[in-house]
């Protein structure tokens, strides 16, 4: 390992705006708006305010796969949110998701609107909401649940910790990208050992744990997070490379991964969904 870096932490950490990189301009030690500003409000139930990372693709793909039930309630505008703007830092937003971060939702349905911040409690209240992709079985439901918590927190140490220093550090630090290959390898390992003897993440059917956990760890070893494929040597992992495979291959997870997409080919992106039609007008485009 190349030497270790000579910094001492000082004894009171102060802010260097110019320490941070890629994300300098909306990394910041505080919370709250920076701005005022009223978010757009469509004429669905639901009223997402996002942007297709994997944490966003996890809401939009569930929205995608109760309409393709016959869910109309889980009908929703998507309205995209620039985070390299700043916008999640509008007084709306932080009004719908005070730790501003995407995504964010509103459900209009409800008496007095809910609203709704952190991707796993979305997908959880999605479910239990239209009863859909969630056993009633006690046992099936908890297995659903444990690996749905499991990705919420075990995905940091793939995208903060591993993606962060391996694509987006404005330095390459030896220790840092070890640390956390050897973590994001270990994971890939739980989750292979676990798929060669499941279908889906809680047994024979496709989940919610699976919509959660396939963003992240489904893109990365189809090859399409971070770019890191072949360094983390994804193709060993068999059981979820066949699982990965599986889950990109439906329908609604297709149209899910467009939506709130700036980013790719013009007809991988929709940047804001408004009604099923319009994945029909993204196909058209020559």
């Amino acid at each position: 390992m190349e030497n270790a870096s000579t910094y001492t932490p000082p004894a009171i950490w102060t802010w260097d705006k110019s320490s941070g990189g890629k994300f300098a301009s909306i990394n910041r030690p505080i919370a709250g708006p920076t701005h005022d500003k009223a978010l757009p409000v469509g004429k669905h139930p639901f009223q997402l305010y996002s942007l297709a990372t994997p944490n966003g693709v996890k809401v939009t793909v569930m929205l995608e796969e109760l309409l393709a039930l016959g869910h109309s309630g889980a009908e929703y505008d998507a309205w995209l949110i620039n985070i390299m703007e700043g916008e999640q830092f509008s007084s709306g937003f932080v009004a719908v998701n005070p730790n501003s971060k995407i995504p964010a939702m509103m459900d209009h349905s409800t008496a007095t609107p809910t609203r709704l911040f952190e991707s796993g409690s979305m997908l959880l209240y999605l479910a239990e909401k239209f009863g859909a992709f969630l056993s009633e079985d006690p046992a099936i439901r908890a297995q659903t649940l444990n690996w749905l918590f499991w990705q919420m927190g075990s995905a940091p140490f793939l995208g903060g910790g591993f993606g962060h220093f391996y694509a987006y550090a404005p330095i390459k630090i030896e220790y840092a990208i070890d640390r956390f290959s050897m973590e994001v390898k270990r994971q890939l390992d739980v989750l292979d050992r676990h798929l060669a003897e499941n279908t889906y993440l809680a047994g024979d059917d496709y989940s919610i744990a699976d919509i959660a956990v396939w963003p992240w760890y489904g893109v990365l070893v189809l090859g399409g997070l971070y770019s890191a494929g072949e360094f983390l040597q994804v193709q060993d992992y068999k059981n979820v490379q066949r699982w990965a495979q599986a889950i990109a291959a439906r329908p609604a997870v297709k149209r899910g991964r467009m939506v709130n997409r700036t980013w790719g080919e013009d007809h991988e992106r929709l940047p804001e969904r408004h009604a099923a039609s319009d994945f029909d007008k993204l196909a058209q485009q020559p």
